[in-house]
């Protein structure tokens, strides 16, 4: 799967690389619920697709825990992966990287890179709120 590929259609699909304004002009509902340590997790339960996200963690990060469970909103749509995480022997790294590296490529397209030359990559990750280690997701093309 080539989740660049497709966060860049996604994005050029709904006219916004806002992980919250793609999740509403697709129907996924997003929640805000106090957890203690999770940041946030997809389900979908009935056919209807829900983001949870905690109400307590900061600001700067909620957008991209938002566009990581969009990730699997998008790529995994049927996958539970705290069900297999828990009951299975199944490793959910893939699924998760995958995810991350969807947020990564929909939060910060190369354009966007482009147009912020004299900054570094790693700054305006950082002004966008996603991880310094999750960086080195991002591909270029």
């Amino acid at each position: 799967m080539d989740v660049k590929k497709l966060a860049i259609e996604i994005a050029k699909k709904h006219g916004t690389h806002d992980p919250f304004m793609v999740a509403e002009a697709r129907n996924i509902n997003i929640l805000n619920c106090p957890m203690k340590s999770t940041f946030g997790y997809y389900t979908k339960y009935r056919r209807v697709q829900n983001i949870i996200l905690n109400c307590n963690m900061a600001d700067e990060f909620r957008k991209f825990v938002c566009a990581h469970e969009l990730g699997h909103a998008i790529c995994h749509p049927d996958i539970n992966t705290q069900w297999l995480t828990k009951n299975t022997l199944f490793s959910v790294d893939k699924v998760e990287r995958q995810a991350s590296a969807f947020a990564v490529e929909l939060l910060l397209p190369d354009n966007f890179l482009q147009e912020h030359n004299g900054c570094s990559m790693y700054c305006i990750a950082r002004e966008l709120g996603i991880p310094s280690k999750l960086i080195q997701l991002k591909t270029f093309t």
